[in-house]
């Protein structure tokens, strides 16, 4: 039975459970519905918990648990030779133990009784090979009497498993019901439980989230502890020169200088934010002071399109028209531009993120209290005086946090550099000259053919935690500024 049958029919239990409590929620107070303590759907509910919620719990967890259980009962045919070898040796031996294991549901009765007698040596081990290539599973080499015995408990393993996997669920599905069932009376508090259980699934998809940001962060930091075992933390973050090159595992080649991606990082940065900052911000201003309810209700989701598009379509735009565009243009001048360039992504970035400059500007400026307006204007002042003296400098902090959340946008985007700005780690102050950033180089490093203990792997997660420090330094001040602005006004 598929997995996707398993949870129809238990939610499908779960549903009819709801129904047939509710009605005996209403047959157990006679039809007076004032006597009962909660109201009937919350007694459906709580026979639809009782009923789906155990069994879905088994069976998540069953199924979790069957991959390493079955893979550990198999290992146990293996030889001490497999078993005291290295982690990659086992995992080796395991993934053509897998392999061997999908193929023998498929195999006649008279086949598989080949690959017993090749198990126990009646047979050679190339005629169970045979067999299994008539089935499409391809074996390098003849596999081990181990290997077969393996395969064969493991697949043996994996049916027993779904045999009683379905026959344990739905058990525990109807003695959920039955149970629940029985103790549905007038004054069961069914209220309370089941606020009880959906509160505690609000508090398990929030615990979720958290978990998820810790173990990303914990993942690519000890990672990057494991990369300075081979690199120096000093050479690594002051060094110029960015040229890692290969080696065989556990020794690096070449240099490692963070310095010339932090700068490529920042500098195409700045460049954006000189584009989207006075464009996006002209635009809040005009959208909440001059324009009009209609072409305000029409322009602000048109300039929020641009946050909707790919930013694989502004890396192409930028390659194959925004960059020979630039390219062209400073040849008919006398500069030497090339098509990929801090100026090219520079520019094509900062489009890419005038709405985020523009529509969290719009939010801020638009709320600013109408009495410090209507103030200016009894004072004497023009509507450009206002702005510039009381709007702006009252929507200020607000405007330096979406500056900022643009800002932590822009070092983080990868696809956009990838095809405007180039490869060359170049620490240079010409904005017309290739460089790259951290993120080009994190793909690059994790993309290859090299292995991932290999410091030249290992380098990726130094380079990430480097970018989350800069990206949640940004983010955490933008929100003390945001948040220190709305209890100015709330």
């Amino acid at each position: 039975m598929s997995t996707f049958t398993i949870l129809a029919i238990l939610i499908g239990a779960g549903v009819l459970a709801y129904f047939i409590g509710r009605m005996r929620s209403i047959q157990v107070c006679g039809g007076e519905q004032h006597k009962l303590h909660s109201r009937p759907s919350y007694n459906g509910y709580y026979l639809a918990i009782l009923t789906a919620l155990p069994a879905i719990i088994l069976f998540a967890g069953w199924s979790i648990a069957e991959r390493p259980v079955t893979r550990y009962i198999a290992m146990q045919e293996l030889g001490p030779k497999v078993l005291q070898g290295t982690d990659a040796e086992q995992a080796l031996t395991m993934s053509v133990v897998d392999t061997i294991a999908e193929g023998l549901p498929q195999l006649t009765s008279e086949e598989f009784e080949v690959l017993r007698k090749a198990r126990y040596g009646f047979v050679t081990t190339s005629d169970a090979r045979d067999v299994l290539s008539r089935h499409s599973v391809v074996l390098g080499s003849d596999p081990e009497r181990s290997v077969l015995a393996a395969a064969d408990e493991l697949a043996s393993a994996r049916a027993t498993s779904r045999l009683i996997m379905p026959i344990a669920c739905f058990a525990l599905a109807a003695l959920g019901f039955a149970w629940g069932y029985s103790r549905i009376r007038p004054e069961l508090r069914a209220r309370n439980i089941t606020e009880a259980v959906m509160r505690s699934g609000l508090f398990l998809a929030s615990t979720v989230a958290v978990l998820t940001t810790v173990g990303i962060v914990l993942s690519v930091l000890f990672e990057t502890i494991h990369f300075f075992q081979f690199v120096s933390p000093f050479d690594f973050l002051f060094g110029t020169v960015w040229d890692p090159r290969f080696a065989t595992v556990g020794k690096a080649e070449g240099q490692f200088g963070l310095l010339p991606l932090l700068w490529g990082t920042l500098f195409i940065s700045a460049v954006a934010l000189l584009v989207a900052v006075p464009v996006g911000l002209f635009a809040a201003i005009y959208m909440s002071e001059y324009a009009g309810s209609k072409v305000r209700a029409f322009a602000k989701p048109v300039l929020e399109i641009l946050a909707g598009i790919p930013t694989i379509v502004y890396g192409f735009f930028a390659l194959s028209v925004f960059g020979p565009l630039l390219r062209d243009l400073g040849f008919n001048i006398g500069l030497e531009v090339s098509a990929s360039s801090v100026l090219t992504a520079g520019i094509v970035m900062g489009v890419m993120i005038i709405p985020f400059v523009s529509s969290l500007s719009d939010d801020i400026i638009t709320p600013v209290p109408q009495s410090l307006r209507e103030g200016s204007y009894g004072l004497g002042a023009t509507q450009s005086e206002t702005i510039k003296k009381v709007i702006l400098p009252a929507a200020l902090p607000g405007i330096v946090g979406a500056v900022l959340l643009a800002a932590s946008r822009a070092i983080g985007e990868t696809m956009i550099v990838v095809l405007a700005a180039g490869i060359a780690a170049n620490l240079t102050l010409n904005p017309l000259e290739p460089v790259t950033t951290i993120t080009v180089k994190i793909v690059s490093q994790l993309t290859g053919d090299l292995e991932f203990n290999s410091p030249q792997t290992l380098v990726a997660f130094a380079l990430g935690l480097t970018l989350f420090i800069i990206t949640l330094a940004l983010n955490v001040y933008a929100l003390y500024i945001v948040r220190k602005y709305r209890e100015q006004y709330e």
